[in-house]
């Protein structure tokens, strides 16, 4: 009896083993070397090519800075050739991503992209305002779109703005703006002379906003335009000019800016991805990261983010055709 007994007692701590066994069917989570590996695998790597406007090359940066927290194995190069010169490379197939301060240009651009067979997807990433800023030393609180015409226009020969109001300061203006290749160039020239590609040419030109910053920043007569988020970084030695567009003066800011009063020098920010860099897994995965994270990037980068109806459109964007 007490043998039978036994083998009860052996026979059920059998059972209860293959029952704990059974019930426990599900992996154990990984860990150790195991779950190093297994992290490893799963992360992404790579190298993502992006280049084109300076304006948006700030938000770039910082959505670049914040996917490395969390994928350190892709890496990027981002480079600031101006929207035309990045869709140049784009359509040569040497870059992954163009960012742009305009949409690429139906005439001129798209048909070299189709001839290359790169196809594209465009994608709101931010917005963005082009500001018009002097010297702290020149004085002037708004021109009006009329003026900033008279001033940039082809054949201008403003060269104080007592020229174009007798009480606004006499000093002699030393002019700075964007060079031909930028979006910011053409988008100004569009809205503010009325032909795209039309001004005086008698100005320091440069891709590169920080060039520009710097000179308007150091000469007591400096007036220049570019990308508001270089004025946002620089506001300290540099006086923000009100533009009128006939609505009264508004003074360029991340308010007036994403809710359409800053005109006519509001505008979207882009990020073109090729269709084909998409099926890469990195590519992928850091477009949908800038969607997602649009607006800690923005903030970061000084640059005003998208509103959550833009936001949403640039996700169903990105959404198309995966």
């Amino acid at each position: 009896m007490k043998s039978s007994g036994k083998m009860l007692a052996f026979g059920a701590s059998m059972m209860l083993a293959l029952g704990a066994a059974a019930c426990g069917g599900e992996e154990e989570p990984a860990t150790g070397e195991a779950a190093a590996q297994e992290e490893q695998s799963e992360q992404l790597s790579g190298a993502i090519r992006i280049d084109g406007s300076s304006t948006v090359v700030p938000f770039a940066e910082a959505a670049t800075e914040l996917f490395n927290e969390e994928h350190p194995e892709v890496r990027f190069t981002v480079g600031a050739s101006g929207t035309g010169g990045g869709f140049e490379k784009f359509c040569a197939g040497e870059t992954d991503i163009s960012n742009a301060s305009r949409p690429i240009k139906e005439d001129e651009e798209v048909p070299l992209c189709k001839e290359a067979n790169v196809a594209f997807k465009e994608v709101q990433v931010a917005n963005d305002g082009i500001a018009v800023a002097t010297n702290t030393n020149l004085e002037v609180e708004c021109l009006t779109t009329k003026q900033l015409k008279q001033l940039w226009n082809r054949d201008s020969k403003v060269q104080s703005l007592s020229d174009l109001d007798p009480e606004l300061p006499d000093t002699e203006l030393s002019l700075y703006g964007p060079g031909t290749d930028s979006g910011t160039f053409d988008f100004f020239t569009d809205e503010i002379n009325g032909e795209e590609g039309v001004t005086r040419e008698d100005y320091e030109a440069s891709e590169d906003d920080n060039q520009l910053v710097t000179g308007v920043a150091q000469d007591d007569g400096g007036l220049g335009y570019f990308g508001f988020s270089y004025y946002e970084q620089n506001a300290d030695q540099l006086n923000a000019v009100a533009v009128d567009s006939g609505d009264g003066c508004v003074t360029p800011s991340a308010e007036t800016i994403q809710s359409g009063e800053y005109k006519p020098l509001g505008r979207p920010l882009f990020m073109y991805p090729s269709d084909e860099a998409m099926q890469r897994p990195e590519v992928k995965a850091f477009m949908e990261f800038v969607n997602e994270n649009q607006t800690e990037i923005a903030e970061l980068a000084k640059i005003v983010p998208m509103t959550d109806e833009q936001a949403t459109k640039a996700g169903e964007v990105l959404g198309a055709g995966a």
